[in-house]
């Protein structure tokens, strides 16, 4: 059976919460691949409305194996916290399993995240502080500790005093923060090891497994393809896309047979960074009035603009996606008229990628499409025949834009307020 794959085609916030937690019924794994719980997903299903950052959205599906993989990084008490917030709402965590090699977030890199962006200045990247962005830089220079080394305890305190020096000298020498007690921290990290033991498994031999026994496989990322360390608006960026989801889970990307992009109708952004559609007036307020655009991880307002297809058809040629998932679209549904942004233009010339330069992407100026709205509710409709003919020829114009056809059109954050194109799996 073939994997796939649902990545965020903007700056994250997209709405992939919702596209997991309605394809989970489908698949037999769900798998999160990247990131760590600076990433909110919302989800609302009969059970209530839950703020998911690190579990992945298929928990609310009994028969659903839940994995997170070596790709994340790994706030212990963050994990636990949230499997504890299930529980009291009785969601099963019985098939949730967490990768061996994820690499842990521990309390210096918290810190350090936010000495970091203080030491920016005006030039802050706009990070959650959660550890995230250290964590990883620790993973790729050999620092690391992960969730294997911190349930050997002998392995785990000789690990951490190697690190804990080196760290404590950048805070105390650097920024003249307090050390940190490597009596402390061995003695409750070695608490969250033994609560996590029991989630704890080789979780590429789970879905090796999986895929011989011609299970479907749903490969969960975190934020969205702008924020990619290579391919998004860097320095202002965070996780990983497409190409690091083999990475990420254990399987080889041969597996991949469908790429799910997900967009909202409209562009948002959280932090720093280029947004060229971004928008400083009455409909920007709107948008993010009607869409409650605020971050679900640290409930800032979202930077709220008019759709970037420049953005979208980028990230669909980085990730080959093969279909759309478009959000948010009754959002849309009192504006009289739509803008779509379909090239950039600076100085008198014209970009259709978005620059690699990122002093030359905040120069950008959106060069615009106008359509007309639909000014009719879409949140009860289920046919994409009974929308309004201008939703329609929005959608369309969408696909033609991007590059693919859009498979799904989500008009409410339920799961039943969907309308699907084309059957996925």
């Amino acid at each position: 059976m073939p994997v796939i794959a649902i990545i965020g085609a903007q700056w994250g916030d997209e709405g992939k919460g919702k596209i997991v937690d309605l394809l989970a019924e489908k698949v037999n794994v769900v798998v999160r691949f990247s990131g760590g719980n600076n990433a909110g997903h919302t989800v609302v299903n009969q059970l209530g409305e839950f703020r998911m950052h690190l579990i992945p959205s298929g928990i609310f599906h009994p028969d659903v194996t839940c994995v997170i993989g070596n790709g994340v990084v790994i706030d212990p008490a963050a994990f636990l916290d949230e499997v504890e917030s299930l529980k009291q709402h009785n969601v099963s965590t019985g098939n949730l399993f967490v990768s061996d090699r994820a690499h842990l977030i521990m309390p210096y890199h918290i810190l350090l995240d936010g000495l970091e962006e203080e030491a920016r200045g005006s030039g802050a990247i706009g990070t959650t502080r959660k550890g995230i962005g250290p964590a990883f830089a620790d993973k790729t220079s050999r620092m690391g500790i992960r969730i294997c080394d911190l349930l050997d305890k002998e392995t785990f305190r000789r690990r951490l005093g190697f690190v804990l020096e080196y760290k404590n000298s950048i805070l105390t020498k650097l920024y003249g923060a307090a050390p940190l007690s490597l009596d402390e921290l061995y003695h409750d990290y070695s608490q969250y090891g033994e609560r996590l033991a029991p989630y704890v498994r080789e979780t590429d031999v789970i879905l090796e497994e999986a895929l011989e026994r011609g299970e479907w496989v749903l490969l969960e990322g975190a934020q969205g393809t702008m924020l990619d360390l290579d391919f998004g608006t860097y320095p202002y960026v965070t996780s990983a896309v497409t190409g690091g989801v083999s990475l990420g889970v254990g399987i080889s990307p041969a597996n991949i047979k469908e790429v799910v992009g997900v967009l909202k109708a409209y562009t948002t952004r959280v932090g720093s960074g280029p947004m060229p559609t971004e928008l400083h007036d009455e409909c920007g307020d709107q948008m993010r009035e009607r869409g409650h655009e605020y971050g679900t991880t640290t409930g800032r307002p979202r930077r709220c603009g008019w759709l970037d297809a420049v953005v979208a058809r980028y990230s669909a040629e980085v990730n080959g996606f093969t279909s759309t998932a478009i959000t948010k679209f009754d959002i849309l549904d009192d504006f009289s008229s739509l803008r779509i942004c379909t090239a950039y233009k600076v100085d008198g010339a014209i970009y259709n990628r978005p620059p690699a330069h990122t002093a030359l992407f905040e120069r950008c100026e959106p060069v615009y499409e106008e359509l007309p709205g639909w000014q009719c509710p879409t949140s009860n409709i289920r046919r994409f025949e009974e929308l309004p003919s201008q939703a329609q020829a929005y959608v369309r114009r969408i696909e033609e834009l991007v590059g693919c056809p859009a498979s799904i059109i989500s008009v409410g954050a339920d799961r039943e307020q969907t309308i699907m194109v084309t059957p996925i799996p």
